[in-house]
């Protein structure tokens, strides 16, 4: 288990305890104002972002001090976690509204609006703050120019939509706002400021998931499907063999490379179960 699952889980997947998407932590004025400047002023992450070239140019003394600062003052504030659609689906079996908006990071990263991001509440839309807050910010990329503002979705549709990224190549991944309360999950690939500032720039701002993958080789035909969609580099393939191997350390267990996989070769294992990664995190 991560040090979430222990800190705000109870010894359980924290982002399974309802208690944690509670709407109720909305009362906490610094954390409404955090979400409102964090919507608000997208450039901000940019520049916190682009910071991490100049701190790893830093000598290695200065930044093994450096770094855990950074990354513990991310966990305090906006922190994600990988995780699979079958743990997306128990999410989705106790909260009550999806909103699903514009994403911040590809804003940033590729200037385009990219509906990649869901709002999630444990109340109905019209009476969810965190919808409140998020339309009190007047961005413009909120409001977005091709769908008229932010779309509330029933849980099915938004599970549609989830699976066909899948497909496409993101992973999910979900996100605090002054941890321990979750506001969204969203899907995610290298565009993502989370995905460059972990592996890009060794900053990790998001655990990995609870599984490791593994390819059954008595399945795998070598098609390579997967590899294709791994964001983390994890996959190999032996032409040897013709048989593709995933690498422990390096996979981050979303889960996307099962959708690609046609004679379902590969499985999900509890991370707490592989030796060799169960404390790697």
């Amino acid at each position: 288990m991560c040090e979430f699952c222990v800190k705000h889980g109870e010894g359980e997947k924290w982002y399974l305890q309802a208690q944690n998407y509670a709407e109720d932590l909305l009362s906490d004025l610094r954390r409404r104002k955090f979400i409102h400047n964090f919507l608000k002023y997208p450039e901000k992450l940019r520049a916190e972002v682009d910071k991490l070239d100049d701190l790893n140019r830093l000598p290695a003394f200065v930044q093994a001090v450096v770094k855990p600062v950074f990354v513990n003052r991310a966990k305090k504030s906006h922190y994600g976690q990988v995780l699979p659609l079958e743990d997306v689906e128990k999410i989705f079996e106790f909260i009550t509204s999806v909103t699903r908006l514009p994403c911040i990071c590809r804003q940033i990263s590729v200037g385009t609006e990219q509906r990649y991001c869901y709002a999630l509440s444990m109340v109905p839309p019209e009476d969810s703050q965190l919808g409140k807050i998020a339309r009190s910010t007047g961005a413009d990329y909120l409001n977005g120019p091709h769908t008229g503002g932010l779309e509330e979705l029933s849980k099915e549709e938004a599970l549609i939509q989830f699976r066909e990224m899948e497909k496409q190549g993101l992973f999910h991944s979900v996100w605090t706002f002054v941890t321990p309360f979750i506001g969204s999950i969203c899907n995610c690939d290298h565009d993502c400021m989370a995905m460059k500032s972990t592996l890009k720039k060794s900053f990790p701002v998001m655990f990995r998931g609870e599984y490791v993958a593994e390819a059954n080789a008595d399945l795998c035909n070598g098609c390579r499907s997967c590899m294709r969609v791994c964001q983390f580099g994890a996959i190999n393939y032996s032409l040897a063999n013709e048989r593709v191997s995933i690498d422990p350390p390096r996979c981050f267990g979303c889960g996307i490379c099962r959708a690609s996989c046609e004679r379902d070769a590969i499985t999900l294992n509890d991370r707490s179960k592989v030796p060799a990664v169960a404390d790697i995190w």
